[in-house]
This record gives structure tokens, sequence and C-alpha cells, in this order.
């Protein structure tokens, strides 16, 4: 298991590096993490929904993801409020004073051994992630995904630290001594994440943490930003913004306060063509030629908001001034003339007019759609893309022109012309027919030559990349004599 010190310490990414390398080494890995809370999820081959982050550590282990890697998700639609998807399948909305309670814990708790079981008799080893801090001892008795977990599986335990943060000392020591002492003997190491500077400069501070803490340092990990492997929290994304290029097509992302699935625009943001910004500012979409409103947990409140802040009104005048717009799932919701939530699945806000600028109308249901799927672009024929959905709710787009023409025959999303449309497909934008498609308009502002680009390809050298960072700076022998004792 790889625990933390607290949340956004590096767990989900080390735990990928190890994945792929345990894959390298000739075993047969798979990923785990029994309770996850993200906005970022992701469709399984056999429609269900996980945590984006279990989906990315089950590629770099070669594996196809499942809802046993993670089978309890937490997508946060407020400050206090949750949907719980169990299983892949939601099973309802909960404040997090009643998720905590000790009521109903043991039926959750089966729930998640159960799935860790099903999986330990097929891989070997399993790659636990902890959640947050293994020190919140106040949630202690209703734990479910940190030390519980560890003595369930009878997994060994690495203690994974930021350093970029500050108080490694105490966060380490802390973290260690306030577990009982039979947890605390399942502490084996600790990885160090993060570091930035001369290496050097933390061999006394190395040995120093081990000796007051007991427990041995496995590696000091670097700081990266060579390597690209899919952000599971939201966080860094207002930073993601840079001064607009003459030579390049600059694509706005609207920064939504519930923003879900935002790795539908990594392959966009790696285009060399393409300067991409996330803003929540109306006056930067001046400088935008196209304007992305992306997914969204919280629908409703996060349109009341966009009217409240100025962002509605400036995308309604981009559009006006010949901008494209395009929405995807929430987002696309947006675009249309109303969204009525008549059985309060999101909340108290029963039903909001849209932006207008797509002539449909969506409302709001308790069922959520879950599904893979394959499609093209409605006027480009033999160009089969793939994406999937995850959403509540349904769109009657009437005599609208649709945007994807599915597999099975069906239509999806709709489109005003070449400049307006809204689709609920994520991963809309990883297909290279796509990106051409709306850049096309933009053409004459494109001087550099372009590459094809080999998403997939690439993913897989990032794996690699980083299974090399992690063999540089993890001690993996001390690691693996660590898994092969059985003491």
């Amino acid at each position: 298991m790889l625990a933390g010190t607290g949340s956004d310490v590096g767990k989900s990414v080390i735990a990928a590096g190890l994945c792929r390398v345990l894959k390298q080494d000739g075993y047969a890995p798979c990923p785990f993490k029994a309770q996850n809370m993200a906005l970022n999820s992701y469709a399984t081959p056999d429609g269900l929904e996980i945590g984006r982050a279990q989906a990315v550590q089950a590629e770099a282990a070669g594996l196809p993801c499942e809802t046993d890697m993670n089978p309890l998700l937490l997508k946060p639609s407020s400050d206090h409020t949750s949907q719980v998807v169990l299983n892949g399948r939601p099973i309802g909305n909960r404040n997090a004073y009643d998720y905590f309670r000790r009521e109903g814990r043991d039926e959750l708790r089966r729930e998640v051994c159960a799935a860790f079981d099903r999986l330990a008799a097929r891989f070997n080893p399993i790659v636990m992630e902890g959640a947050g801090s293994i020190s919140e001892i106040n949630l202690r008795d209703t734990d479910l995904v940190n030390m519980p977990m560890a003595r369930h599986a009878d997994a060994d335990v690495i203690l994974v630290a930021d350093i970029d943060r500050g108080g490694v000392f105490a966060s380490v020591y802390g973290s260690i001594m306030l577990q009982t002492e039979a947890d605390r003997k399942r502490i084996k190491g600790v990885i160090v994440n993060k570091f930035r500077g001369d290496m050097r400069l933390f061999d006394e501070g190395r040995r120093l943490m081990e000796e007051v803490s007991g427990v041995p340092v496995l590696g000091v990990v670097p700081y990266f930003t060579d390597i690209h492997i899919e952000e599971e929290d939201s966080v860094a994304l207002s930073h993601k913004g840079r001064s607009p290029e003459r030579n390049m097509v600059n694509v706005a992302v609207v920064l939504l306060r519930h923003i879900s699935n935002f790795t539908d625009f990594n392959v966009l943001e790696l285009d060399d063509r393409v300067n991409l910004f996330y803003t929540n500012n109306p006056s930067d979409l001046d400088e935008a030629d196209i304007i992305v409103l992306p997914g969204s947990k919280s629908t409703l409140s996060d349109l009341a908001e966009l009217r409240r802040n100025g962002m509605a009104h400036a995308i309604m005048k981009a559009r006006r001034n010949g901008k494209t717009v395009i929405g995807i799932c929430g987002g696309y919701q947006m675009m249309g003339l109303s969204i009525d939530d008549p059985e309060g699945v999101e909340g108290d806000i029963r039903s909001l007019p849209g932006l207008g600028l797509l002539p449909c109308r969506t409302t709001l249901t308790a069922n959520k759609v879950t599904r893979r799927v394959e499609f093209a672009l409605d006027d480009r024929d033999g160009m089969t893309c793939k994406g999937y959905e995850i959403h509540m709710g349904a769109t009657d787009t009437g005599d609208a022109m649709p945007l994807n023409r599915l597999a099975d025959g069906g239509c999806e999303g709709c489109r005003t012309d070449y400049g307006c449309m809204g689709t609920y497909m994520h991963g809309w934008l990883d297909n290279a027919s796509v990106i051409d498609y709306i850049l096309q308009p933009y053409a004459d502002k494109i001087n550099a030559k372009h590459e094809k680009f080999d998403y997939e390809a690439y993913r897989q050298r990032q794996y690699d990349m980083l299974a090399e960072h992690i063999r540089k700076y993890v001690d993996m022998d001390k690691l693996y004599e660590i898994l092969s004792d059985n003491d």
C-alpha cells in the first residue's frame, strides 16, 4: 500500500509508476483503491464508473480497468455533499456527516474488502493506494481505505511524503507515531516525493529521518515536469495559463467550480498548434479563438455562477463575434435553452435558462448514463472515433443538426454550425480527426507544420519514463525484499 502523509503528496503517480515497473519485471500487478474522492471518472468496458486515477494505473499495468479496482467512488457535488458510486453505479447523495457515521459502514466495508479479495485471487502483487492522510485518528473507526484496508489485505505500507510543501520530518514522524502499535509495524518504508534542487543536500536529512522514525527511506524522488501523467486533482488547472500566441490557436477552457473530467483536454494541450489555458475571467475570452465549456458535477450551480461572475455574458458575446464555442457534457447542457431538475437530483435549483446557444433542452434524472461508444463526426464518413459518456439527464435536441453519428446508427450531440456545438462525449477531443475539425477554421493562424500525434503511443511512453524515474530514485531491491518478506 502507498499511503500518504496527506492529500496530493503524489501517491497516485507513484502507484502508477510501480504498476509499470512491476509489469516490466514480469509480475502481474493490479491497482486498487478502496475509496476514491474525485470528479475525474472513467467508464469501464462494461459501462460502469470508477475513478480516473485507477484507470490510469490499470493502463500502466497493461490491464483493462474494472470496478473492483475502485469499488467506492465519491464525487463531490458541493462542499458538504457527494454522490456515492458503489461498484460502478450511483447509490445516492450523502452529506459528509452522514457518510462518515458508523451506521452502515460495515456494509461498505464488506463491499470494498470483497472487491480486493477478487483481485487478489487473480493478480500479484496488488498495488494499493490509500487516501489523504493515514493519521486522521478521528476517522479511524470509520476508515475504509487506509490502515483498516491494509490490515484486511495484510499489506506492507510505504508512506509517501511531499517535501515540496514543507514540514516533511514532522509529517512523516507524526504519521507513523499516531498509528496503533500493530499498524505502525506495517509501515516498512518511506518515499520522500517532489524534491527540488541538489539531491546531495538531503543526504543528512535522509539519515535523520530514518533515525527519528525508525523506518528506512526507500527513495527521494525529484519533482518532474517532463513526464505527463494524468492529474487527479483540479487544483493545478488555474496555473495552466499562457499569454495568447499569434501563430497558435488560442483555446480557453472555462474553469468551473465543479469541473469534472478535465482530462478531456490533455490531448489538445499537447497539440503544437494550440495554446490552451483555463480561466474564469471574462476578459480572457477576448483573446480566445475557441471557448470550451467543460463537464461539471453540479451543472445548475455552475451555470448560476457563470451568470453571476459575468462569464455567461462573455461566452454569448464571444459567439456573436464569431468565435467557436464547444460544450462537453455539463457544458453541453449549459449551452442549451434550459436545464430542468424536477426531482432535485442536483439540489435545490429546479430550473434555469441556458445560454441559448444550442436549440436543445435538458431534463436531469436520477438515472446515470455510463458507456463507451464509437462514433464518427456526422459529415466525415469512415473516421471512426472513440469516447465515453458519464452523465445524468437527457437532452432533447429536436430537429437540430447532430454532431456525432454513433456506431449503432444513432446520433449524439448537436450543432448550429461549424462554430457552435455540444456533445456528451468525454474523450471527444482525444481523436485526431475531431481536433482537425475544430481547428480547421483557424488554419491561417498556424504557421508550423503539424505532425500526426499518436496519443496512445504517447501515454505508453510516459508510463515507461515514469518507471525509469522510479527505478532511478527508489531502491527497488529493498522494496522487493520487503514484498518478499513473509514474517
